[in-house]
């Protein structure tokens, strides 16, 4: 497995891979679906982007940019994306250590999740196992798929370096 930064030619599986996540409608906020063009814009857009390679197949992804700025542009924010077909293999956890590292390098000082969802309990068990920290609960923070409210749960972890 190698995590690596990507480049232009990942662009059509990290889209399909990204839009499987908004599409199942349980952990992005967003609900559009990436195409060619906007794929290719929001992926530039971001301040790091990796993917998850195995046997020359991307099975991941990652996208790290300023949770904010100015005085709190030293927080920043991630999201990742397992294709379904590669969950469970532990490749969630390499691309968070990875991104609490390239956090680290580019100069964050911290990595802070904004939304996630209660009831993703894998996601939420790999970020208290690796030392993120609880912040709370916003109550009815996040609109399924079905239409439903459910909480979430905000969490941070330090990655200043020494």
């Amino acid at each position: 497995m190698e995590i690596r930064k990507y480049a232009s030619g990942d662009l059509p599986e990290m889209i399909s891979i990204w839009n499987e996540v908004v599409s199942e409608g349980n952990a992005f906020p967003q609900e559009e679906m990436l195409d060619e063009k906007s794929g290719a814009e929001f992926f530039a857009s971001q301040t790091y982007a990796a993917i998850a390679e195995e046997n020359g197949r991307i099975c991941g992804l990652y996208i790290l940019h300023p949770n904010n700025t100015g005085r709190c542009g030293h927080i920043s924010n991630a999201s990742y994306a397992v294709s379904s077909e590669s969950r469970g293999k532990h490749i969630g956890e390499m691309l968070v250590k990875d991104c609490i590292r390239m956090a680290g390098e580019l100069g964050f000082g911290i990595l802070q999740f904004n939304a996630v969802v209660e009831s993703n309990y894998s996601a939420r068990h790999l970020y208290e196992k690796l030392g993120f920290v609880r912040l709370g609960t916003i109550p009815a923070g996040f609109r399924m798929k079905d239409g439903r409210y459910e909480n979430i749960c905000p969490y941070y972890i330090s990655v200043w370096k020494e």
